[in-house]
């Protein structure tokens, strides 16, 4: 998004109120919800003209000849709170109202894939594993790709073992990155890490490298590959959801982005997502399978994680209840 573009969302977003511009922060990655908020933040008077050309675009009502808020600060303080809860919102401020670098593990947030994987190349896997629990979990098992087979192997085994991490262990680790977290004495015992996280990176990892994965543990612990396996689903596993959440699923997923999803999918998975679908809705789908060409393996494992990760969102929104990831080939 332009500069212009982010004013004009600033301005939205202060003319909707607290409230409502909380929700729509929620729906904002990390990287938006701060962009935006240091627009805000900059935005200290606006000219009355400029206010009601932003609320002709979006079809609202204008306000004052000002700043639709007062105090901005304190506007950006309480609409991420609410939006991302304290801790979250604490990790963005002070670079939006001081324009401080983010620094220490949060900093990584920030960096693309290759970047994080080149630091952590060369640290041990309890290391790195302590690190990675921290970050998205697709930022996650993108670094991890990065990574040579053994030592990612073993980091996965480190993830999937962790229990916590002491604010000791946190200082250290940012003392590794050659920064320090504020106020790092004060911080609990984080619940990061776990077999859910390690199961949560290796399903967007790509089949071949999760059976790698997967295998190396195996031979270790039997039973943590398990578990660990227990709190994985795969894309083959939307069929387990019921016709409600599958209807649920459809509004949020765009025609093409379904098209490739499906290309080799079970027959009983493309059934079921045909018949909650409306009758021109489902030919017309029907059509696009059929007359599609090739598509390579890859694309459609991009897109399937994409959808994986809305079922995610869902599954957490209780929109979605479930009942219980690669080489360049076609499909």
């Amino acid at each position: 998004m332009d500069e212009t573009g982010l004013e004009n969302s600033a301005i939205l977003l202060m003319s909707l109120g607290e409230e409502d511009a909380a929700e729509v922060l929620k729906h904002m990655t990390p990287k938006e919800v701060q962009s935006v908020g240091e627009a805000i933040a900059r935005m200290k008077s606006i000219p009355r003209e400029r206010v009601e050309n932003v609320m002709e675009m979006f079809n609202t009502m204008s306000g004052d000849n000002v700043t639709p808020v007062g105090d901005t600060d304190e506007y950006v303080r309480t609409v991420l709170r609410k939006a991302l809860g304290d801790d979250k919102a604490n990790l963005l401020l002070d670079r939006i109202l001081q324009s401080s670098d983010v620094a220490g593990i949060e900093g990584l947030k920030w960096m693309d894939a290759s970047t994080v994987a080149d630091l952590m190349r060369n640290e041990s896997p309890q290391i790195v594993a302590a690190i990675l629990v921290h970050l998205e979990f697709d930022q996650a098992s993108s670094v991890l790709k990065l990574l040579s087979e053994r030592h990612r192997n073993e980091i996965m085994v480190r993830i999937a073992t962790l229990d916590g991490i002491q604010p000791s262990a946190l200082k250290d680790l940012n003392e590794i990155m050659s920064t320090l977290l504020a106020d790092t004495d004060r911080v609990r015992k984080s619940t990061l890490g776990g077999v859910k996280a390690a199961a949560e990176m290796l399903n967007l990892m790509g089949a071949g490298v999760e059976t790698s994965i997967l295998d190396f543990i195996r031979e270790a612990d039997n039973d943590l590959a398990q578990q660990i396996m227990d709190n994985m689903f795969t894309f083959d596993d939307l069929a387990k959801i019921d016709d409600k959440g599958i209807q649920a699923l459809l509004k949020e997923v765009q025609t093409e982005s379904l098209v490739i999803s499906l290309k080799g999918a079970p027959v009983e998975l493309r059934d079921k997502v045909l018949r909650n679908m409306s009758t021109r809705a489902s030919e017309t789908l029907r059509e696009e399978l059929e007359s599609r060409g090739p598509v390579r393996v890859s694309e459609v494992e991009a897109e399937q994680k994409e959808m994986l990760k809305t079922v995610r969102r869902l599954i957490d929104e209780g929109t979605i209840v479930m009942g219980g990831g690669g080489d360049d080939a076609f499909v």
